[in-house]
């Protein structure tokens, strides 16, 4: 079994053209899935005030489907970024990258980011983005809207390596099953947490959760069967899987490597009563 860290990312290019068009897709009124193999070029996007670079839009607020978040995996080019990344004054961000490194600009601070790195950037701060090296830089990025609370404050913005996160074993999984969570779980001034979930070949989530957190995940290594409502799917490196709130889900490891994906839930606020006041 290896347990080398492994950060998947879109293929882009394009299949021959000999395959089965079907393929695994899958959009329904509980979940969706978007495999790796139909993260192509022709489905990417081009974003206003970026140079050098292209994304794809894996989840957006539309009814019925991301109601909470927006979440993309973007490419840079040799050059590309932006200084302007973010048009909206009240969205916060999660950054995480899959592969190459860039450079991250907060306020006055410079940081250099490399595979695995994780960074939280609150609404209203001013951030850009570049790629300064001489290959292809790789991250995906979540947006959500930030809400207060009341008696909590603004978080601050933070950078951590996924590696400096311990892990920590779920009750009675036998080392199986871990989460790292890049967000303090007991400070309710985060509306949304961000968390690498692994398990180990065999490891399992024993019971098909069902809850009011809508989830985005994004697979970075192994192979798993995942239970979708009431549909079992076959995710590997690359897939992204949409699921509404309170979509039924459970998971069962296969393969001989870790199964790992980045995991997005909103937490921590009262439920909005009039969803399309926000």
């Amino acid at each position: 079994m290896t347990s080398a860290l492994s950060y998947a990312f879109p293929p882009g290019g394009m299949p021959d053209p000999s395959e089965n068009p079907e393929g695994s897709a899958v959009f329904s009124s509980a979940y969706a899935v978007i495999p790796a193999n139909v993260q192509r070029d022709i489905v990417t996007s081009l974003l206003p005030g970026w140079i050098g670079h292209r994304a794809w839009i894996l989840a957006r607020p539309l009814t019925g489907f991301a109601e909470t978040f927006a979440q993309y995996a973007v490419e840079l080019r040799p050059g590309g970024g932006s200084a302007t990344p973010e048009p909206d004054r009240h969205a916060q961000a999660a950054l995480f990258v899959a592969k190459g490194t860039g450079r991250l600009t907060i306020g006055s601070e410079t940081h250099t980011l490399s595979p695995g790195t994780f960074v939280y950037l609150p609404a209203a701060a001013p951030w850009q983005i570049w790629n300064n090296s001489d290959d292809i830089f790789g991250f995906h990025w979540i947006r959500k809207h930030y809400v207060s609370g009341e008696g909590t404050s603004v978080p601050e913005p933070f950078i951590v390596h996924e590696t400096d996160i311990p892990q920590a074993g779920m009750p009675m999984a036998e080392g199986k099953w871990a989460t790292q969570r890049f967000f303090d779980p007991l400070d309710l001034s985060y509306d949304f947490h961000m968390t690498i979930v692994t398990f180990q070949p065999g490891g399992q989530i024993p019971f098909a959760e069902t809850h009011v957190m809508e989830h985005g995940l994004y697979v970075l290594q192994g192979t798993a069967k995942y239970l979708l409502n009431t549909d079992w799917v076959d995710v590997g490196p690359g897939d992204f899987m949409w699921l509404r709130a309170f979509c039924p889900q459970a998971c069962i490891a296969t393969g001989d490597e870790p199964f790992r994906y980045l995991l997005y839930k909103d937490v921590n606020r009262h439920p909005n009563l009039m969803l399309n006041a926000l």
